[in-house]
Order: structure tokens, then sequence, then C-alpha cells
């Protein structure tokens, strides 16, 4: 079995044992819920401490790099600005992969104006490829949850469907789509792992939104389901509003993946208020970062993501699972 938790054991073995009680936590673990966020008292850093941990091991060829893009993603989407991480790295055994790994934390880390500040490296030889656990902490003032979307509000979706995927898909499965696809769209779909972080869109959309999420596992359906059930709520989207690249299309149709049901990191879901969407499409395109509006937040019988024709209330399997098996 691959991916994550169900929801039912989720609630069952995980969310009612946390621990001791502290009032300075303002969100806690929750379903939808990626971070933490945790209240300062005094001195110069009075603010939210935003807190992410997120495990990584089967996009082999760059687990590094989006490993901290994607630990990143997460604290930049409620609302902070990433700035510290540590790492946990384990290793079937080879010091040729601690170097690879290293140099791409480093790298992606500098890129993002993160400090590594601590972590742990371990040969593990029951594993046949490097896992990853990365923490990201960050700081705000205003913490924007999954679950803050509300009846009214507009689903923005910035960059497109299944980005993350498609950079897998030219790397790890490169050789089976070496003569399906042309070679001048591998290189360009390689180069979807340089857009899978969302921390600029994300700096730009906490000032208007009410909820934000960044849809990984299970891409948009799942990270759409999330944000509905986070916040209790219907959400209405078109299919035919959401941006596919070229690059996706071509890359999920050759190997059988439904381009929104797959690796979405790279886009950001925000719910932003009808009045200021406006707003905060321009503030997105003064930085050149595409966006579209997909869909609206609506009053409902219960949790539900209504995608088309289709209706979901439970997660679906991620599409590219079946490749890795």
């Amino acid at each position: 079995m691959i991916g994550k938790v169900d929801p039912d054991s989720l609630a069952s073995l995980v969310l009612g044992r946390t621990g001791a009680p502290d009032e300075r936590v303002l969100q806690g673990p929750a379903y939808g819920e990626d971070t933490a966020a945790i209240r300062l008292e005094g001195g110069a850093e009075e603010g939210i401490l935003v807190v992410n941990a997120d495990p990584i091991s089967l996009a082999v060829g760059r687990v590094g790099s989006l490993g901290v893009d994607v630990a990143a993603n997460d604290v930049a989407a409620s609302g902070a600005t990433p700035e510290w991480l540590t790492s946990v790295v384990l290793l079937p055994g080879s010091d040729d992969a601690l170097d690879t790994i290293t140099a791409q934390l480093d790298e992606a880390a500098r890129r993002l104006g993160v400090a590594i500040v601590g972590g742990h490296s371990e040969y593990a030889p029951a594993l046949s490829t490097p896992m990853l656990v990365l923490t990201c902490f960050g700081l705000t003032d205003r913490y924007v949850p999954t679950g803050g979307a509300e009846p009214g509000d507009r689903i923005l979706l910035t960059k497109g469907a299944g980005i993350e995927a498609t950079a897998i898909l030219a790397t790890d499965f490169r050789d089976r789509l070496d003569g399906r696809v042309p070679e001048a769209l591998l290189e360009s779909a390689e180069g979807f792992y340089d857009e899978v972080s969302v921390v600029p869109e994300a700096a730009v959309l906490r000032e208007y939104a009410n909820a934000m999420h960044d849809p990984t596992e299970g891409g948009l359906v799942d990270g759409l389901l999330e944000l509905a059930t986070a916040s209790g709520v219907r959400i209405e989207v078109d299919p035919g509003a959401i941006p596919i690249r070229e690059e996706t299309r071509r890359l999920c149709e050759a190997v059988g993946v439904d381009p929104l049901r797959t690796f979405g990191s790279g886009a950001l879901l925000a719910a932003v208020p009808e009045a200021s969407t406006d707003e905060a499409l321009s503030a997105l395109d003064e930085v050149g970062i595409e966006a579209a509006v997909v869909g609206t937040v609506e009053e409902g019988d219960g949790p539900a993501l209504a995608l088309g024709e289709e209706t979901f209330d439970e997660p679906v399997r991620d599409d590219m699972y079946a490749l890795w098996e």
C-alpha cells in the first residue's frame, strides 16, 4: 500500500492522540490541514510559528530539491514565510546518494532563503530508495488555514494541474516515454521542477485569501476535497476552467494518468472573497504568475467537491502510484 492514511484511520488512530494540551497551539492536527500554528509569546519574534513535516521518497531524481519545495510550500500556503528547515535523510547504503541529496537540499534551501538548521542522516538497508523527512518552520502575523473557505468565495488556482507529476514523469519515467512523446516536450516537462515552489504566489495571495491549500498527493481532486472538508463547505469546480499545460496533457495521456488526480505541487489553491478576486488576480499578474478562477464555494448538506458532473466526498488514490508498483 502506498499513500496517505485514510481519513477514518487518521481520525481514530492519530488525531485524538496529540499529547499534552497547550493553549498556545492555534492549529493542531486535522484532516486537510498541513501545518501547525503556535502562538509565540514575548520577545522580538512575537507572532505565529508555522510548522510542517513532510516525507518524500518516490521522486528519486530530484528527491532533495523537491523535498525542500514541498515542505516550504505548506508553510507558505499557511500565510508564513519559510525560514528554517531540518532534514532527516535515510539511505539504502550509498555515500554517493548522500552527496547528491545534500547538494540538492543546499541548493534548494539557498534559492528560497531557508536555513537548514539540523536533522539526522542514517543508513537503512531495508529501504530500496532514499527517504527524506523534512520539517519547515516559518513566521507570520496571520495564519491562513485550509479550513477557512466561506460560501461565496471564489476558488483561484495558480499555474495549472499536475506540475509536479509532469516533472517526475519526464525524469523517473523517461524510459516509458521515449519515442512516445517528442524529446523537446520531455525537456520542457523536466523544467517544471523549477516551478514546483508556490512561495511567491502564496506571499501575494495571503493578503486576500480566507483559505489556501497546496495540492500534492491525489492532485487537484484531493486538494479541493481537503479544502472543502476542512472548511465544511461544498466546492463547485468547472473542469474546463482548470489550466492544463500541453506537456502535462501529453505526458499524462501517454502513461494513462489523469492530470487532475496526480501530484499537484506547483499549483496553489486559494479561497478568496468575491469582492477581492479581481484585485488578487491583478496582484498575481504583476509578479508574472498565471492564475484562473476555477470554482466557487457553496453551502451544502456536507463537505464535497462537485467537479463538473462528478461529486467526491472521499479521497482518491493518486494515479501515479500504479506506475511505481
